[in-house]
């Protein structure tokens, strides 16, 4: 796996959000990967969610949908 081959698509502070929106792009076989970067000690930072770049497009349009819902 090669980072510059990936692109983060997705972003929160809730965690649940965050994998939801993995399992919904999963459904649809597009791999995702939660990078967690919120603090546990203070509590501050968001989680990110990454596809292949090839997948980013696809993934976008999908997490727009579920956005406008």
């Amino acid at each position: 796996m090669e980072i510059e081959n990936w692109v983060k698509v997705f972003s929160s502070d809730q965690i649940y959000l965050v994998e939801i929106t993995k399992s919904i792009l999963e459904d649809e076989n597009i791999e995702a990967v939660i990078i967690n970067k919120k603090d546990s000690s203070y509590l501050f930072g968001e989680c990110e969610l990454y596809v292949e770049k090839e997948n980013a497009l696809i993934a976008l349009n999908l997490i727009s949908k579920i956005e406008s819902e």
